[in-house]
């Protein structure tokens, strides 16, 4: 939408680093989450040509959500921008540096609960099963499907997993989550067996000094990337005849519906997930909801 360089000018930038400051203290919030803040900010600046924040009003903001709409961008895009937004100016109003909040009556769009797509325990065998075990990245990439279905991990978790941080014995595995914020996630016997096959017949082959700690690598003996996880994962729904949109996300969301469905405590679950706010957790309670709904309309003569 707008490209190019953006004229910051020095207050402008003064308020942004001492707002991100303030999320990073705060908040805890990632690098990744700091630039998205940023960049929406950025956008706004570029909307009223390099106005002071300060000093945008409520009908500017206004007509710059509507120039959102008008180059089509998502609704959800838009919420986070405009979240964004609001957070930014509350932060102005609480610093003292503003009176009155532009923000205070620009609503939020509402988006449609979307359920997560989820796999059957037997739609994540069959994955498994289309590995080609005879190549020597087999056991890898069998470890990866494992450990994201069996502990429930998001990408970036899986890609920093270090060695020392696998407690075998207490049957734990230590988690670097979002916002570097530590937890510990239960691992159960059979991907503990399948980690510890894969350590001796992989990763002893292929690792390298600066890897030592590092625990899943790709045949050059370093760390792997998200990227090569995301295409490992569609290539294998593929080569499984899985018609539904998989990505490593999907293995995080039939990992949390498994234990719900079985009647997992909820707050367990949102600690095993590493969710700040239960309310992240609760949807798949609706989406267990959805399921049994579905099979009632299914097998009920009379439903």
């Amino acid at each position: 939408m707008y490209r190019g360089e953006i004229e910051i000018n020095a207050d402008n930038r003064k308020l942004l680093v001492e707002f991100e400051t303030t999320l990073s203290v705060d908040r805890s919030l990632s690098k990744n989450t700091l630039a998205a803040y940023r960049s929406d900010i950025y956008k706004l600046i570029a909307f009223t040509e390099g106005k002071n924040l300060k000093k945008i009003s409520s009908e500017e903001i206004s007509a710059f959500i509507q120039e959102l709409y008008d180059v089509h961008l998502s609704g959800r895009s838009i919420a986070r921008i405009v979240s964004g937004l609001k957070s930014f100016y509350k932060h102005l109003i609480i610093e003292g540096e503003l009176e009155a909040n532009p923000m205070q009556f620009i609503l939020t769009p509402k988006l449609p609960k979307k359920l997560p797509e989820v796999l059957s325990h037997s739609e994540i065998s069959e994955m498994i099963a289309a590995i080609d075990l005879s190549k020597i990245a087999g056991e890898r990439d069998k470890t990866i499907m494992m450990l994201m279905y069996g502990c429930g991990l998001r990408v970036s978790e899986l890609t920093g997993l270090k060695i020392n941080n696998l407690y075998f014995e207490d049957g734990f595995i230590r988690v670097m989550g979002k916002g570097d914020k530590e937890r510990l996630v239960p691992i159960g016997g059979k991907t503990i067996r399948q980690v510890k096959y894969y350590l001796e017949y992989y990763r002893r082959h292929v690792e390298t000094k600066a890897s030592q700690n590092t625990l899943i690598l790709n045949q050059r003996g370093n760390s792997i990337s998200r990227v090569h996880v995301f295409k490992l994962i569609k290539k294998l729904a593929e080569k499984a005849g899985i018609s539904k949109s998989v990505s490593p996300h999907t293995l995080r969301h039939s990992f949390a519906t498994v234990l719900i469905e079985a009647g997992a405590d909820l707050r367990a679950v949102q600690q095993m997930l590493g969710h700040e706010s239960i309310t992240t957790t609760e949807i798949y309670t609706h989406l267990d909801k959805a399921y049994l709904k579905t099979i009632i309309e299914q097998f009920h003569p009379r439903a």
